[in-house]
């Protein structure tokens, strides 16, 4: 990170050394920044949007330091980032403690108070207004790779109600691909040179992206028949081009039926659908990122019947493969600008 910036967040502002001495929060967020209307529906005070994002898109805080800051929630998407440190948070309740490098995602409507931070403590707070960005956006990313992260994202994440929030430990510090990330955003931010809000909408959809990738999935189940049914998606993700239920019910030694059943019992569709889906995943990657002929990727993926493909793809993503493909084929960098 820029020295000169770094040197600027260590040093005290003017709400930081009113809380110094008071002990008390001496928020420099005005009462007009409150939807009155959401704060009594949700019972805490409710940030607004048109604060924060009058002349950007994306808005880079730090989080002042020597009092506590009281519950509130908001109706937009907010990253933590301790950037030095340690802070003690609290989200729905559930107490969490941030050690340098960690980033926490709160999604809109979390409720969430901050203790007391000291003189060496620096939160850093990334807030973003678009409301399609959400964690349900991180998990569905993931999702599409594979129907096994499909699976565990879905049926065995531990909230799957609105407000929630993930913890990434230790990334920020630990992984320089994510520290330098986050480094970029905040010295493009508080830079603001020319093209500065194009940068950091740029920085921040990479942000998310590398989130993503080093998000880790749940634990699995610890019941057989789960534990059963995550191998054999396993099964479909690594071997999808050639597998059959038969072969599965030999390499375990169950019958074929039962074997069926318990799938579709845990998984919630049938071993065939769940195949087919791992396949136009499959096929879809190499859509939109090859110039591959769609006939060949179509034998390639494990479909045999070309019509049965297409009449599936254009299903399931709303576009035949050639719609597909042309769309990013037309999609140009003056579309992001």
């Amino acid at each position: 990170m820029d020295a000169n910036i770094f040197k600027s967040l260590q040093a005290l502002s003017s709400v930081e050394i009113q809380q110094q001495q008071s002990h008390y929060v001496s928020d420099d967020i005005p009462p007009a920044a409150i939807d009155l209307k959401a704060s009594h529906d949700y019972k805490v005070p409710v940030i607004n949007n048109e604060y924060f994002f009058r002349n950007c898109s994306v808005a880079i805080r730090k989080y002042n330091r020597f009092a506590p800051y009281p519950l509130h929630t908001h109706q937009f998407f907010e990253i933590n980032y301790m950037l030095r440190g340690h802070a003690t948070e609290y989200v729905n309740g559930q107490k969490i403690v941030l050690s340098e490098g960690d980033v926490l995602l709160l999604d809109i409507g979390s409720q969430h108070r901050i203790d007391a931070l000291d003189t060496n403590d620096l939160l850093i707070n990334v807030l973003f207004r678009d409301r399609n960005i959400s964690l349900d956006l991180i998990s569905h990313i993931q999702a599409a790779k594979s129907v096994l992260y499909d699976f565990l994202i879905n049926n065995m994440a531990a909230d799957p109600k609105p407000g929630r929030y993930l913890l990434f430990k230790n990334l920020g510090n630990g992984n320089n691909e994510i520290q330098t990330t986050f480094d970029d955003l905040i010295t493009e931010y508080y830079q603001q040179r020319d093209f500065a809000d194009t940068i950091i909408k740029s920085e921040l959809t990479i942000l998310i992206a590398r989130l993503v990738r080093n998000k880790q999935l749940p634990e699995p189940a610890t019941s057989p028949t789960q534990k059963l049914a995550i191998k054999l998606l396993d099964e479909i993700r690594q071997h999808y081009q050639s597998l059959s239920l038969e072969t599965l019910s030999n390499k375990y030694s169950y019958n074929k039926n039962y074997l069926s059943n318990l799938f579709h019992k845990v998984v919630g569709k049938t071993f065939s659908q769940a195949l087919t889906e791992e396949r136009l995943l499959r096929a879809r990657e190499a859509v939109q990122n090859t110039t591959q002929p769609i006939t060949t990727i179509c034998h390639e993926v494990g479909f045999s019947n070309k019509s049965f493909f297409y009449h599936k793809y254009a299903d399931k993503f709303g576009r035949t493969p050639k719609e597909d493909r042309q769309l990013i084929n037309s999609k140009s960098l003056t579309d992001t600008l």
